[in-house]
């Protein structure tokens, strides 16, 4: 057993798994070596480690993404920055003021911190989080529209990832949809005539990823917020990924910020904190004071709400925006700024090192819904194999899991997605899977 456990295919699953886990399957392992009366030390040791592998690959795993996808929903969307990290383990490892006021000794709001953030940054007058941008629809909809009507453009109805629909968050909720217009286009007028005594909310919806392109129109966000003015209605926008700067900067396309909505009088703003924000996975709901008070009063809300360490995260990524600092500390700006003579200097250092590694142009694509297709130059490394998925396999099944792709025949690393601090282990995996190391 001693010699079985110290062996350098076992040993390093002790800080993988720990040394608990490995003991128990090296036990099991044993056990039928025992019952089988044949197996030899060869035997018993890739027996184990094709066990500690598999049990390594049901964790949740950090895994490197060449990709070339940058928001990737497979991958957990948007890595984190360093200072969002910090500030989730210190509030983890013990307790905190999540809910009291150090100032006045006594009970405070969970929100209260990450609201000032979020109305510096965005200029919204108040603000919720809860744990995802359909939660946040969800609870605006069961909070003002439950058993009434909500007016949508038809060419609005989308279905994003994991089969959300809108339709159906609609009737989950108790509200009644009402369809104006055709696919392509929609008029203000086709709301006027819409609203009706049961009429609740105005919603506009992000198209996701998907556009319609040609003869079309829709209504300005400013004329769906003077008609509910009008209307006395609730004027919502749901902005999906939620972009807080003008992401034309970085060489992608321009996607409405969440400011730009708020300047234009929308009532509620939602959008996520793990997409084009660059935060931790959350929903967050901006927008008028008296509006987000009433969401605050609703049951609902704590079936939903988030716990200290989203808060926390979030918190240290909304600093980033409020300082100016965003563009070098988070990670997906760091990511989209990258030159592609950058790149170049990094690739160099994977052929110099992997004989069958060759450095070719690449397309990467941000990802994540809003700008899904949106393609940014790149530079990957490729890799000439007799079975393209074999290697990828190899690759997957590394110590730190290496998540390439595969484009006629060969494995492709985009180096957009690999931080430049992971191509000393990215170069060891390939180094081991293919048979230099």
């Amino acid at each position: 057993m001693h010699e079985v456990l110290a062996d350098e295919r076992i040993a390093p699953y002790d800080i993988l798994l720990g040394k608990n886990a490995v003991r128990r399957a090296a036990d099991e392992v044993f056990g039928r070596a025992r019952a089988s009366g044949a197996a030899s030390r060869d035997a018993i040791v890739e027996e184990l480690a094709e066990r500690l592998e598999a049990l390594r690959q049901e964790t949740l795993l950090a895994v490197i993404n060449a990709t070339g996808i940058i928001v990737n929903t497979n991958l957990g969307r948007a890595p984190i920055a360093v200072e969002a990290l910090h500030d989730l383990t210190a509030v983890a490892r013990g307790y905190s003021n999540l809910e009291y006021d150090l100032h006045a000794g006594a009970r405070g709001s969970r929100y209260a911190r990450v609201a000032a953030l979020l109305s510096a940054v965005t200029g919204a007058q108040d603000s919720l989080v809860v744990n995802n941008c359909a939660a946040a629809v969800l609870l605006i909809l069961d909070t003002f529209a439950k058993g009434r009507e909500v007016i949508v453009a038809r060419s609005q109805l989308v279905e994003i990832g994991g089969g959300f629909r809108l339709p159906e968050v609609l009737e989950r909720s108790g509200a009644r949809l009402v369809e104006v217009g055709t696919t392509n286009r929609v008029y203000l007028e086709d709301f006027e005539r819409a609203l009706s005594p049961r009429t609740a909310l105005l919603l506009r919806t992000h198209p996701s990823n998907y556009r319609i392109e040609g003869f079309t129109h829709d209504p300005s966000a400013r004329d769906l917020v003077e008609l509910g003015r009008r209307a006395g209605l609730v004027v919502v926008e749901d902005l999906g990924s939620g972009a807080l700067v003008d992401l034309a900067q970085f060489g992608v396309a321009r996607e409405r910020t969440v400011q730009e909505a708020i300047a234009d009088g929308i009532g509620l703003v939602t959008f996520s904190g793990d997409k084009l924000l660059g935060g931790p996975q959350a929903g967050i709901i901006a927008g008028k004071s008296h509006l987000v008070a009433r969401l605050k009063n609703n049951a609902l809300l704590r079936a939903l709400r988030v716990g200290k360490m989203t808060l926390a995260a979030l918190a240290a990524t909304l600093q980033h925006y409020r300082d100016g600092s965003f563009a070098q500390r988070l990670p997906i700006f760091r990511m989209l700024s990258a030159t592609v003579e950058d790149l170049q200097t990094r690739a160099r250092a994977y052929v110099d090192a992997v004989p069958s590694a060759s450095i070719v142009e690449s397309d990467a694509y941000v990802g994540g819904g809003a700008l899904a297709t949106d393609r940014i130059a790149s530079v990957a490394i490729a890799i000439d194999s007799r079975n393209a998925d074999e290697l990828a396999a190899r690759l997957r099944a590394a110590i730190r899991p290496v998540i390439g792709r595969i484009e006629r025949g060969r494995v492709l690393l985009d180096l957009r997605t690999i931080a430049p601090e992971e191509d000393s282990t990215v170069i060891t995996a390939l180094e081991r899977v293919t048979g230099k190391a």
